[in-house]
C-alpha cells in the first residue's frame, strides 16, 4: 500500500469514493488506479478487508447484485467524511503530490531502461566487430561449435528452428563474452532473453 494510505487513511478514501455513489470492490480498485494514474493499485486483500471494518462500525452497507456485493455508504459514513473533511482534502494534496512523485519516478526508470538498451546494443555491435575479426584472425580449432546437423526423419521446419537456436545460442554467448558487458547490462540482456521465452510460452500455449 501506498505509504500516502498510511494511518487509516485508505478507509477515509473509500468513504470519500462511494460518497459519489454505491460501487462494489473492483469498482474502487479500479478508480483508486486511475486516480494514480495505473502507477499504483491496491489489492483485493487490501480493499475488502476494510469495506468489512467500515460495514462492522456502520459507515457502509452491502447489497448482493450479480454475484458482487455493492457497497454503499451510510449518514454515519457521510457525518464522517463532514467531520474529517480538513483531513480530506489534506489527502486529496498528498494524493496528487503522490502521483506526481510515481510518475517522475517511472520516467526516471524508463529513461534508464532506455539508456541501458542503447548502451547493450551498441555494446553488441562493438562484440559483433570483434567477434568477427576474431574468427579471421584465431586456429580453425578454436572457432565456436558448429550446430548439430538434422536428425534423419526430423521434419524440415523443426530442423531449421533446431539449427537457428543452436547458431542463436553460439552466436549470442560470443557476443557477450567478447563484449565485457558490465553488470547492469548483462541484466538488461537476460531481461530481453526472458521476454523472447515468455513470448513463445504464450505462443505455444
Amino acid at each position: 500500500m501506498t505509504a500516502v494510505f498510511s494511518h487509516g487513511r485508505l478507509r477515509l478514501y473509500l468513504l470519500r469514493l462511494l460518497d459519489d455513489g454505491p460501487k462494489h470492490g473492483y469498482e474502487l480498485i479500479r478508480l483508486l488506479e486511475e486516480r494514480f494514474l495505473g502507477l499504483y493499485a491496491p489489492s483485493a486483500g487490501t480493499i475488502y478487508p476494510r469495506l468489512q471494518r467500515l460495514e462492522a462500525d456502520g459507515l457502509v452497507t452491502h447489497t448482493a447484485a450479480g454475484g458482487r456485493k455493492v457497497y454503499e455508504i451510510t449518514e454515519g459514513g457521510r457525518a464522517e467524511l463532514r467531520q474529517r473533511a480538513d483531513e480530506l482534502t489534506a489527502l486529496e494534496s498528498d494524493i496528487s503530490a503522490s502521483v506526481e512523485d510515481l510518475s517522475a519516478l517511472a520516467g526516471e526508470i524508463q529513461t534508464e531502461v532506455r539508456g541501458s538498451v542503447r548502451d547493450l546494443k551498441r555494446e553488441l555491435r562493438e562484440a559483433t566487430r570483434q567477434t568477427r575479426q576474431t574468427r579471421w584472425d584465431r586456429p580453425a580449432a578454436s572457432a565456436p561449435p558448429r550446430p548439430a546437423a538434422p536428425t534423419a526423419g526430423e521434419p524440415p521446419l523443426l530442423a531449421e528452428f533446431d539449427q537457428r537456436l543452436a547458431e542463436f545460442t553460439v552466436e549470442v554467448g560470443a557476443l557477450v563474452r567478447a563484449g565485457r558487458l558490465s553488470d547492469t547490462q548483462l541484466r538488461t540482456a537476460i531481461r530481453v532473453l526472458d521476454g523472447a521465452l515468455d513470448g513463445l510460452r504464450r505462443l505455444l500455449r
